[in-house]
């Protein structure tokens, strides 16, 4: 009997997900002096907490090959969801680990997701998978709708503070400068290529719900899955929720809380909004 295997790297922020082999390759958040695996013992509040207090310089390391090949042993059939190659080596790591595991395994069939995004669109797509294996879709069927699923979502976060971004050489740090000078929450998306791509500056809660629900409709949201990430915002979280629900009251909405990895960027306040367009 062939042996399936779903693997994500961490920016899924999900550590299981039952009914099927799943595994999460973690990414390492790091300083001068201490690092941080973005794994199921990660104590998320006490990594931000040291990251507010830490005054050197911080940064983020993918999975390399090695840790990609150990996730992909003793599987037939690998599917594997990953974060932006945009902003990440992930990608390129699972890829190359990928291409050893093949020579290796001349049978072994593997499918590498970039999702050209992170959080929610990385976490959708990855229970979706889940939910085709879990139906007995073949491989080919599996790899056509999940690239399918990619062009069918989109993202849109708002941030306090885009510090950790501009300093991993994210964004331009003038837009990091925004929140923290003038009160303002900077809101962004992924671009068609998956790097960041500014779209508004709202001043204060209210104006920045305003244009979440905005930038829904525009995109093309019409009730379906949308779901909802934060770092230490879940009050802002669960009125996006709300609002949403308003509107659409059969939307299928997961509000969560990021795990290291997006935690590391949203920062605290931060909210990640992904959803299904039309």
């Amino acid at each position: 009997m062939k042996k399936v295997k779903l693997i994500a790297d961490s920016s899924c922020d999900m550590t299981t997900l039952e009914g099927v082999d799943f595994s999460t390759a973690p990414l390492i958040i790091s300083t001068d002096e201490k690092s941080f695996v973005d794994n199921e013992q990660l104590n998320v509040s006490e990594m931000l907490d040291y990251l507010e207090s830490y005054k050197g310089r911080s940064y983020t390391a993918c999975p390399n090959v090695d840790a990609w090949l150990e996730a992909y042993q003793g599987a037939d059939e690998i599917y594997v969801v990953t974060l932006s190659s945009g902003v990440s080596g992930t990608y390129a790591a699972a890829n190359t680990a990928a291409e050893l595991y093949k020579e290796e395994n001349p049978a072994a069939k593997v499918h590498i997701f970039d999702t050209l995004s992170a959080g929610p669109e990385v976490r959708m797509l990855t229970q979706n998978i889940a939910a085709y294996i879990k139906e007995g879709r073949s491989f080919e069927e599996i790899c056509a709708m999940g690239e399918r699923d990619i062009k069918g979502t989109r993202i849109f976060f708002a941030l306090q503070s885009f510090h950790n971004f501009a300093e991993n050489g994210r964004v331009n740090k003038t837009v990091a400068r925004l929140g923290s000078v003038l009160g303002i929450r900077v809101m962004a998306t992924a671009s068609e290529k998956g790097t960041i791509e500014i779209t508004d500056k709202c001043r204060g809660e209210k104006a920045t719900l305003k244009r979440f629900l905005e930038r829904m409709d525009e995109t093309g949201y019409q009730g379906g899955k949308a779901y909802i990430a934060h770092c230490q915002a879940e009050e802002f979280a669960i009125k996006i929720q709300m609002s949403i629900l308003e509107k659409y009251p059969n939307a299928q909405i997961c509000v969560y809380e990021t795990r290291g990895l997006c935690s590391f960027y949203a920062e605290k306040g931060g909210v990640l909004l992904g959803f299904e367009k039309q």
